[in-house]
């Protein structure tokens, strides 16, 4: 799971190093929108941890029969989470490639 979540991260920031590259916006404009997704990013990462660690939290407390029925519901969860995830990235990328085509259009 974990390794899932660095991944997102590399993703993140490699995508707003091509958005920095690419970014037809005053500089100032640019650091402004890639603060606020790395916030966005930075807080949906947070929430994700914290709504895992939770769930670890009560399998662990909870018997050996109900923490591989946890297990379970956490594995369909954390499957879940990854494609939001992932859903994110692709719509972000998206929206990159569109004015990177534009930027080339007027070249």
């Amino acid at each position: 799971m974990i390794q899932y979540k660095g991944a997102l991260v590399l993703g993140a920031l490699i995508g707003a190093g091509v958005a920095v590259l690419f970014a037809p916006d005053k500089g100032s404009v640019t650091r402004d929108k890639l603060k606020k997704e790395g916030k966005d990013i930075k807080n949906k990462l947070v929430d994700d941890f914290t709504e895992v660690k939770e769930d670890l939290s009560k399998a662990a407390s909870s018997g050996k029969d109900k923490l591989k029925e946890d297990l379970k519901d956490f594995a369909s969860k954390a499957s879940y989470k990854t494609e939001e995830a992932i859903t994110f990235l692709e719509k972000q990328l998206a929206v990159l490639k569109e004015k990177n085509k534009n930027l080339q259009q007027t070249s």
